[in-house]
């Protein structure tokens, strides 16, 4: 006799790994941050620590939002997602600015170089979360969509944080690296196979995209790259 296979509830995964996203993230950058915050020896100018308060709330933000589709409130997890995603777009402002400032310090410390090729990082992974994050908004009215886009969104914002996780290396070598940053969509994959026997095209999108913010890293190293990072150091 067949049986049709029984499909488990997909929300039960969301809130696991955006809690799992958030540790992550401040394992990524407690040796750095979150660690010296709370011993009271971070040296960090103000758009540092601005920078880091919207990036936590974010996550709390994210967070929040799993919890309340998990336990039912999607009513208000509606009310609040148009807040979320403008938030998410002063995410990218604060982050640019960020970016920017750094860079002119750097080359004003006459680090014109290093400056150069740690511009690109921060750069390139706002222009990928933005398109997430604008899809996010588009397919609001579609959960499975919805929902695995954000997963997607944010994993991507995890970036810096692995970056900075010194059991991986520096430079880390890219099978790990991509393991350990990919690893909330994976796991995301494999709660998709194994709840529904396939997994959401979403997911296999924001890997391809993923893998290939690393390949591009070359980049930074072009001529055109120089050109652009000549231009914006100018006074």
């Amino acid at each position: 006799m067949n049986t049709a296979p029984v499909l488990l509830p997909q929300r039960r995964i969301f809130v696991p790994l955006a809690l799992f996203i958030a540790l992550i993230a401040f394992v990524g950058f407690w040796p750095t941050y979150f660690g010296r915050v709370l011993a009271g020896t971070v040296s960090a100018p103000l758009i540092i620590h601005i920078h880091a308060a919207v990036f936590v709330l974010w996550l709390a933000l994210f967070i929040t939002q799993a919890v309340l589709a998990a336990t039912g409130r999607r009513a208000l997890h509606i009310k609040l997602g148009p807040w979320v995603m403008a938030y998410g777009l002063f995410l990218i402002a604060v982050a640019l600015l960020t970016t920017v400032a750094v860079f002119h310090q750097r080359v004003a410390d006459g680090h014109f170089a290093d400056a150069t090729r740690r511009l690109f990082a921060p750069l390139r992974d706002m222009l990928v979360f933005a398109p997430f994050l604008a899809a996010g908004w588009i397919y609001r009215h579609k959960p499975e969509i919805h929902k695995r886009i954000m997963v997607a969104a944010t994993t991507i914002l995890l970036i810096a944080a692995v970056v900075r996780l010194a059991f991986l290396g520096r430079p880390a070598p890219m099978p790990q690296f991509l393991l350990v940053w990919l690893a909330p969509v994976y796991l995301a994959m494999a709660w998709d196979w194994y709840s529904r026997r396939i997994v959401h095209p979403v997911y296999v999108i924001a890997v391809a995209v993923m893998v290939s913010m690393r390949l591009m890293l070359p980049l930074r190293d072009t001529d055109a790259w120089l050109a652009f990072a000549t231009w914006l150091a100018r006074p």
